[in-house]
């Protein structure tokens, strides 16, 4: 038996940023992670070794662009630079190849340099993207405050309107409805009505649409608003792969004095007398602590991992409830001889440094919804390609290339009797078929691969039906809404037991904040000289 001041369910990124966080006051922090490698959804893995290619390739097996944790300070607060962390800039942050023509617009992180690209392709959207950039950016200033705290019991338009008055910083004078309107509105609305050109529209929707809820949901407008953040963030990749990030997170634990288990599946928390007392893992292990932070999906945690028995009726039956969806979407992790060279751009400078997207028409990707709807996989997918080896050549360092291809509205729930097992191959080849459309050099250019359906992603991270967000991201499951009322401030009706989660606010993506905020919560309610031992 073990003993921990703070034990950690899950490896995963935003547990390990409450286990750093605590262990930088002092806490003995244990952390078991139930697969071989750590990192959770952010882990980088070594495949596809042969004689042709002794490295192998360094594939990330869940999210691998990081955005939102630069803007949050969580990298600087932990000096994971220290830790052995180098970030590369990806500039541009993202393109759009010209799906019928020549062209292709840029993101960068300056706006100038991103005006100057749209106005070769749209430039009827040159002063309506500085417009949006501007009302979205003042909106989310605010915004970010908000998902780096817990979030309170307050009505949020309230709390935006107080917001208003007070300091004026949202909406300029006179066009405080109109503001209201948009955020309120779905992110399709948003974008139909902000631009006019029908790259920029695919462009902005289809990024939009990685937050998850459909391009119709209510109060999805800000999906797309965020946008505004990228040129003051930017967004970078790890050097070595998205796994980097967590591999410096248990650095840093480990250099506190703490212990980083992986091969440790938890089977379920010690509850006595309504008190978190450690936990039991599927090995027969037991590991004693005074608190229990889970990272694992919040209907994991409460069913499976407490168990029924511990949770009163009325919050069991809203837990059940949450919205988890139906699926999210798939990827397939490429090892390829070369990098795409895209028919819209041949031998562009830019397009390889950050994301492409691949989405030709609102029509296209309503097309993919419409399959979605029904149970269908897409006949015609919207793509992400992710080509990280241009920027980052220790990825793969025998010639040769990765190429990562996201695709979304991937049902996990299959209509007609279908199996994700029965289908996956099918569907990666639909996948890999858009890249070779938009670039044909990729025909018989691919090496190996490896596929994440819906499934294999609820199989390998434990994320639930598939859903990479863990519950869907929509009004309703946001702020004090997330997961439930009754556990938006990161706390639990079992003493001592938190989540850290994305269950948690404010959600999904290699964001952090939910960790964050959850070591925040802890660090206010316990006093370690009373309640914990002797520290190192």
């Amino acid at each position: 038996m073990k003993k921990f001041d703070a034990l950690i369910i899950g490896s995963g990124h935003n547990g390990l940023i409450t286990g750093c966080y605590l262990a930088k006051e002092g806490y003995k922090v244990g952390v078991l992670e139930r697969r071989e490698t750590i990192g959770g959804a952010v882990c980088t893995e070594t495949m596809f070794k042969s004689e042709q290619n002794p490295h192998g390739f360094r594939m990330d097996v869940g999210s691998s662009v990081h955005i939102m944790i630069h803007q949050t300070g969580i990298i600087e607060d932990l000096k994971l630079t220290d830790y052995g962390l180098e970030y590369i800039e990806m500039d541009p942050i993202m393109s759009y190849p010209v799906p019928d023509g020549k062209g292709v617009i840029h993101f960068f992180k300056d706006l100038e340099r991103t005006v100057e690209s749209i106005a070769k392709v749209a430039p009827e959207d040159v002063q309506n993207y500085r417009d949006f950039v501007e009302f979205w950016g003042r909106i989310n200033k605010g915004v970010l405050k908000a998902f780096m705290v817990p979030p309170t019991g307050k009505n949020i338009l309230s709390e935006m309107v107080k917001g208003q008055i007070r300091d004026g910083s949202m909406f300029k004078k006179g066009e405080q409805i109109d503001g209201l309107q948009k955020i309120l509105g779905s992110y399709g609305s948003v974008v139909k009505n902000a631009f006019e050109s029908p790259y920029m529209h695919a462009a902005l929707t289809w990024f939009a649409a990685q937050s998850g809820p459909l391009p119709d949901q209510s109060a999805t407008g800000d999906f797309v608003g965020w946008q505004s953040m990228l040129h003051q963030s930017g967004a970078k990749h790890p050097k070595g792969g998205s796994g980097m990030l967590t591999q410096a997170m248990k650095n840093l634990i480990e250099d506190y004095g703490g212990e980083v288990m992986p091969n440790q599946p938890v089977r379920s928390i010690e509850v006595e007398e309504g008190r978190a007392r450690g936990v039991i893992t599927e090995n027969e292990d037991y590991f004693e602590a005074d608190l229990v932070v889970s990272n694992a999906h919040v209907q994991t945690t409460m069913m499976k991992l407490v168990g029924k028995e511990h949770i009163e009726p009325s919050l069991l039956k809203k837990v059940e409830n949450i919205q988890v969806g139906n699926g999210f979407g798939m990827v397939i992790r490429c090892a390829v001889e070369e990098l795409p060279e895209y028919t819209a751009c041949p031998g562009d400078p830019h397009v390889h440094n950050g994301m492409q997207l691949l989405a030709p028409s609102i029509d296209y990707m309503n097309r993919a919804i419409g399959d979605y709807q029904k149970k269908l996989p897409p006949e015609d997918p919207a793509v992400l390609a992710m080509t990280f080896s241009k920027i980052d050549p220790d990825v793969a360092k025998d010639g040769n290339h990765t190429l990562f291809a996201w695709a979304q509205w991937h049902p996990y729930e299959l209509a007609n009797g279908m199996n994700w097992d029965d289908i996956r191959e099918r569907e990666a080849d639909k996948i890999y078929g858009v890249v070779e459309r938009y670039a044909p050099n990729m025909k018989g250019k691919l090496i190996d691969r490896y596929i994440q359906s819906p499934l294999d992603i609820e199989r390998k991270h434990g994320l639930l039906r598939g859903n990479v967000m863990h519950v869907e991201m929509n009004f309703d499951q946001m702020f004090m809404f997330r997961p439930t009322p009754e556990l938006s401030q990161y706390e639990t009706p079992v003493k001592n037991l938190y989540l850290s989660s994305a269950s948690c606010h404010p959600g999904g993506g290699v964001f952090g904040a939910a960790g964050h905020n959850a070591a925040q919560v802890i660090l206010k309610k316990h006093n370690r000289s009373t309640i914990f031992g002797a520290r190192r």
